[in-house]
């Protein structure tokens, strides 16, 4: 059995947050058909411009309040939230390339509602998940590294009993457990840290589950996650 916990130490630093979680079982996530969703992330990126209206980039609310949120825990320098890399290239004329299926899926999600949304391969945890802060040495290597780049003590991570499986709550994930064409069992999550995202987010957690049930014929089911409710089985 596995779960996925969002620890005390993660909500001493944001009691408001709200994580919700899509466990998805039975995907096939293998590329089929080289640009499949070219168009549905060229829109993806259209709706997007909505949450970076403000020509003042740092001062569009998606941007603020994920810039905001990461004074509140140690970092590492140039470290930003998944949603505002996204928005950066979109807002500077950039595209959003294909990386494989359900990766497609979810940065459109992401771009449509202006949320952070990242996924894992449940089968690569090894033991429970845990949204919490850093002890500092955690195992961690990134896409494109060959060495450990450890999170600093005091840093907000997901991470299982092997290391860390995502630095700077949203910002780099490691290697060990991303999502790729042979992941047929995955752990997704949407993140916010205020009641007024929480209902976009919930929305998002719908149109995301719907369209990877319906494109990669996975088995999907939505938890949400707080203080109240700190933890839930995902395996």
């Amino acid at each position: 059995m596995k779960k996925f916990i969002l620890e005390q130490p993660f909500l001493d630093i944001f009691p408001e947050a709200t994580i919700g979680v899509i466990v998805l079982k039975g995907m096939d996530n293998h590329i089929k058909e080289e640009d499949k969703y070219a168009d549905y992330l060229a829109e993806a990126q259209k709706a997007a411009m909505v949450h970076i209206s403000n020509p003042e980039f740092t001062e569009n609310p998606v941007i603020r309040t994920w810039r905001d949120a990461f004074y509140k825990f140690k970092t590492k320098k140039g470290a930003r939230c998944s949603i505002e890399a996204l928005l950066k290239r979109v807002s500077k004329g950039g595209s959003i390339g294909s990386i494989n299926p359900l990766v497609d899926i979810y940065n459109g999600i992401s771009l449509k509602y202006g949320l952070p949304v990242g996924g894992e391969d449940i089968d690569k945890f090894e033991g429970n998940i845990r949204l919490t802060v850093a002890k500092g040495g955690e195992e961690f290597v990134t896409y494109g590294s060959d060495k450990s780049e450890p999170p600093s003590e005091g840093e907000v991570v997901y991470k299982d009993d092997a290391g860390a499986i995502c630095r700077c709550f949203n910002w780099r994930e490691s290697v060990r457990t991303m999502l790729t064409e042979d992941t047929t069992n995955a752990f997704m999550v949407i993140e916010t840290l205020s009641s007024e995202d929480a209902e976009r987010m919930k929305d998002a957690l719908v149109a995301l589950k719907e369209l990877i049930e319906k494109e990669l014929g996975a088995a999907g089911e939505i938890h949400i996650l707080n203080q109240s409710q700190p933890e839930i089985i995902i395996e």
